[in-house]
């Protein structure tokens, strides 16, 4: 029995810019909707088995929500979201190897389970986006906002090689893998305009309209500034996705219940950085306890690096979606915080950049998310 190769850290990546046809339809879309703020929607957005025409999708969004109540106080971090597929915390799973394309640029790999599931499977010390995807989005969802469903488990893979990421193909092998996570997807259905635009953009947060029955600014802004304190760095329009929450999909093919949620948010708890590089950009302790939430220390810019491919850097933050944020972590009690740091991995995360030593405990990374939740409750916001 194998174990797990650490994977080497990815230096630099090279990025497609978008392209001017993507750039040029959401100028349009955000020009054409200050031109005529008073247009009503024609009904909800119209869909097909998976696709949005882009007249739907802009509709869509329009009338799309980001937030839905939860009881904070009672949400358990250290099991996470219930649902199909869901895992314990650290159980064993067993699966078999799947060869499949590789994409991305963090270790991970396919596997088949007994139930005949294909799940993606994300592994290595070294590897920031297996805490990282548990710590963000626990925290997304506990505070309302919508996530992948991520689980930290230990993997027992049969036709695995010792680094499948980078010594692909079935091996006559059973490695295991610890630290791992299983990502599983939120209850509803994905939607996209086409396979080439599957997500959507955070300055399209701008197109989300309340009249129109879509997220008030302050769940918005909310948001943003929650994407601040986790120092969201790869914020790319595939990182994000159009879902329509269960029971929304009418027998005519209608969406009645829109939502924006977050897909891919592994490189997150460092500090955001042009490449997205995961040394600093994945759960490193010194990036990103320094990384203040604010910008300056008067007014609400959030502190956020705008990356290579981002969608999202230095956003203005209104007092609503500031109370509405600050409202929203107090509620957290300090068993949860602690519960969602240590479940996640922290103390046995290495981190390359500095020096290869173990990071802080999970009572320093408890101690600096309270610390940034105090910046937040204690700014006011004008103009």
């Amino acid at each position: 029995m194998g174990s797990v190769i650490a994977g080497s850290l990815l230096v630099g990546v090279v990025f497609l810019l978008p392209t001017v046809t993507q750039s040029t339809n959401l100028a349009a879309a955000l020009s054409q909707a200050r031109r005529d703020p008073e247009r009503k929607a024609t009904g909800p957005a119209a869909i097909g088995a998976d696709e949005l025409t882009e007249s739907g999708r802009l509709a869509f969004i329009r009338s799309a929500q980001v937030w839905m109540p939860t009881d904070i106080p009672n949400m358990n971090l250290r099991e996470g979201p219930r649902g199909a597929g869901q895992f314990q915390p650290n159980e064993l799973v067993t699966c078999d190897y799947v060869d499949e394309p590789r994409h991305g640029t963090s270790p991970k790999f396919s596997c088949l389970l007994a139930g005949g599931d294909i799940v993606k499977v994300r592994y290595g010390a070294n590897n920031g986006e297996v805490p990282g995807s548990v710590l963000a989005t626990r925290l997304l969802w506990a505070l309302g906002f919508a996530a992948d469903r991520v689980y930290p488990v230990r993997v027992k893979c049969h036709g695995c090689s010792a680094d499948p990421w980078n010594s692909r193909g079935h091996a006559d092998q059973i490695n295991d893998f610890e630290p791992a996570v299983i990502e599983r997807k939120p209850a509803g259905h994905e939607m996209s305009q086409d396979k080439k635009r599957p997500g959507w953009a955070w300055t399209e947060l701008d197109l989300v309209d309340e009249e129109q029955g879509g997220a008030p600014q302050a769940h918005r802004d909310a948001l943003k500034l929650l994407a601040v304190l986790m120092q969201h760095t790869d914020s790319r329009s595939q990182q994000q996705r159009l879902l329509c929450l269960p029971g929304g999909l009418t027998s005519s093919g209608q969406c009645e219940k829109p939502f924006l949620m977050l897909h891919d948010v592994g490189k997150t708890f460092g500090h955001a950085n042009i490449f997205n590089r995961m040394g600093p950009g994945s759960v490193n302790f010194d990036a990103w306890a320094r990384t203040p939430v604010w910008s300056n220390r008067t007014g609400c810019v959030g502190h956020l690096s705008k990356s290579f491919t981002g969608t999202l850097g230095s956003p203005h933050i209104s007092e609503a979606g500031r109370q509405f944020l600050a409202q929203l972590l107090q509620q957290l009690t300090d068993q949860q915080i602690y519960d969602l740091f240590e479940i996640a991995g922290v103390a046995q995360r290495t981190v390359r950049a500095t020096g290869g030593r173990l990071s802080p405990s999970v009572g320093d990374w408890v101690t600096a998310f309270k610390s940034k939740r105090d910046q937040i409750a204690t700014r006011r916001c004008t103009g």
